[in-house]
């Protein structure tokens, strides 16, 4: 039943509430809210003289030709359609909305402050546990310098256990002065706190008050002449002045703000977040989005509500390019989950339209970047198509690969790579579950008709298939794609590794019906991303097979000793960390673990 959009609109609301957009089968594909629901509704499906509605026009005309329905559901506030409009973007995932991909890409430091001796850890994931984190960090070289730092400045622990484990003698790090060896000596515990105090006022920007406050700990034990630690304190605020030297001051109030800016070009969106901490530029990430209905405005309140629902600390403000409609309801909801007021700015003068300016610049140069990439990606698909003779682009690329020890714990993986880099979330592990004996050929047999003998479930289907192995693997991939009768919505290929006895200099790639390896001439660049999407393959499989049979040998070998039971072994791994250190521990040592009478510690020595 076909549905006129227009007349249909006559019947909307105009009231505050969200809308959700369909295509022909009935998919939600956009989720927006607005205050006046017929009016926002409007704007995508009649044409208006209006300078913002020919911009929406002009941006969304390709996408809202693919609407082919809308409900819409009305609210008492617009906060309540803010919140409502979030929960259907979680629930439906739809395609042409700014989704935030999962935080735990970017690293972070987490002190755990419940800790007797906190020490920090690099996570990539943040939870409610009561501990404090800093970032998140632009990346892994980024939040590993800064460790870097805070490890030769401050003698903070530097193992990555809960709690110090007990040792005989102290580290290498407390023998050079920078640890105070909580694992062996008795640690005054106000010492070790005014050492985590310090660490996080450097780690949130506050590196002059911290210095300020070195000083005057200096003064005081140079009066008690405490020559000794006046020097080391000496030492300490040189380090901090130096590290402060490469900081960039831009604001003169020393507020904590985040600074958004917006670029785009026809196929790409970028924000970039600028991070101001005590006045002070600590850095920059930025996210890119593809195929969006939304407006700028839109994008950012999107932005603002999904990036703030997972990240650990609010700023007192958050400096905008533009003006936002909802910017009332969005600061209401930041300083209820805040518990202190934030608010958003949009400024137009002075310092912080300086800044914004630069989140500005930062923008337009990640985009650039960014373009040139994809820009390069799609360069590189073509040619590949045409090289392999395909009847469309190999945007989305999947490749398989077995693993096992002389038939144990056989496993496989599965990787996507998308218009060129690899889509981590979309990779998948196999546990072989119908062949009960080594045999590479039935492992690709039951991994393949496993992953699209599902009919409509296993779309979406990849452009290229890839699997690792020569002609025996590639034959048994085509009979079980032309069992299913898919052979003509993508492409097959097998890359075999290169037989050194035999002279070969490359590893060969093979097409169904071609007796000879493909040539790839001088574009040997395209063997060398099959390749690298082989190895990622061979790796992520590896790694799977590794857990397993690791997972596997620590549960029989316990299981073996009387009186080890589930918690035992947690407790033996937690202290020792593997067999070699529990194999090695005496007697004493295992007694005086928790559950570990000297009757089961003698079996477990046996």
């Amino acid at each position: 039943m076909t549905i006129n959009l227009n007349d249909k609109l006559s019947g909307a609301p105009n009231e505050p509430g969200v809308y959700l957009m369909k295509d022909a089968e009935g998919k939600v594909i956009y989720v927006g809210k607005a205050k006046n629901l017929k009016k926002r509704l409007s704007s995508y499906f009649k044409q208006s003289g209006r300078k913002e509605s020919r911009q929406i026009n002009l941006k969304t005309r390709a996408l809202v030709k693919k609407v082919s329905n809308f409900d819409t559901i009305i609210t008492r506030t617009e906060k309540e359609a803010l919140i409502l409009e979030s929960n259907l973007i979680k629930q439906y995932k739809p395609r042409y909305n700014v989704i935030l991909k999962d935080d735990k890409r970017y690293p972070s430091l987490r002190l755990d402050i419940k800790s007797q001796y906190p020490s920090l850890n690099i996570v990539r994931k943040i939870e409610k546990n009561g501990a404090q984190y800093f970032g998140p960090f632009s990346s892994s070289q980024a939040v590993r310098q800064t460790l870097k730092i805070i490890h030769k400045t401050f003698k903070l622990r530097k193992c990555k256990t809960k709690e110090p484990k007990k040792r005989s003698r102290a580290c290498l790090n407390y023998q050079i002065g920078a640890c105070l060896a909580p694992c062996c000596l008795d640690v005054d515990n106000k010492t070790y706190d005014e050492i985590v105090k310090e660490v996080i006022l450097f780690l949130k920007g506050r590196t002059p008050e911290l210095i300020k406050k070195i000083k005057n700990q200096m003064t005081s034990a140079a009066k008690d002449q405490n020559y000794e630690k006046a020097a080391m304190l000496r030492d300490k605020i040189f380090a901090l002045e130096k590290i402060l030297e490469k900081q960039v001051a831009v604001t003169t109030d020393f507020k904590d703000r985040d600074v958004i800016a917006i670029a785009d070009s026809p196929e790409i969106l970028l924000i970039a977040l600028l991070f101001v901490r005590g006045g002070y530029l600590l850095g920059e990430t930025h996210f890119s989005f593809t195929k969006t209905m939304s407006t700028k405005a839109e994008m950012i309140s999107t932005f603002i509500r999904q990036y703030y629902e997972k990240t650990h600390f609010i700023p007192q403000e958050i400096l905008v390019p533009i003006h936002i409609e909802d910017t009332c309801v969005l600061e209401d909801w930041l300083t209820a989950i805040n518990q202190k007021k934030v608010r958003i700015l949009y400024p137009r003068r002075g310092e912080k339209a300086q800044l914004v300016n630069m989140a500005a610049h930062n923008a337009q140069n990640n985009l650039k970047d960014l373009t040139a990439s994809t820009t390069a990606a799609i360069d590189l698909s073509a040619r590949l198509q045409k090289r392999l003779r395909m009847d469309k682009m190999p945007e989305r690329i999947e490749c398989f690969d077995n693993s096992n020890i002389s038939g144990t714990e056989p496993v496989a993986g599965m990787v996507v790579f998308e218009n060129g880099k690899p889509n981590k979330s979309l990779y998948r592990k196999y546990k072989i579950k119908t062949v009960n004996k080594q045999n590479d050929y039935a492992y690709m047999a039951e991994i393949l008709t496993r992953r699209y003998g599902k009919g409509e479930k296993s779309k979406p289907y990849p452009d290229l298939l890839v699997v690792d192995g020569g002609k025996g693997h590639l034959n048994i991939a085509v009979s079980i794609i032309k069992k299913f009768k898919l052979e003509k919505n993508f492409e097959i290929i097998g890359i075999a590794k290169k037989d050194v006895s035999r002279g070969e200099t490359n590893d060969k790639v093979y097409q169904p019906g071609r007796a000879n390896p493909v040539n790839f001439g001088r574009e040997g660049d395209l063997l060398l991303f099959l390749q690298k999407i082989r190895d990622e393959a061979h790796s992520f499989a590896v790694a799977f097979h590794r857990k397993r049979r690791d997972k596997k040998s620590i549960h029989s070998i316990f299981d073996t000793i009387p009186g080890i039971g589930k918690k035992r072994k947690e407790t033996l791994l937690k202290y020792f960390g593997g067999f070699d250190k529990i194999r090695k521990a005496t007697i004493k040592e295992l007694v005086s673990l928790p559950g570990i009478s000297r009757k089961i510690a003698e079996e477990l020595k046996k």
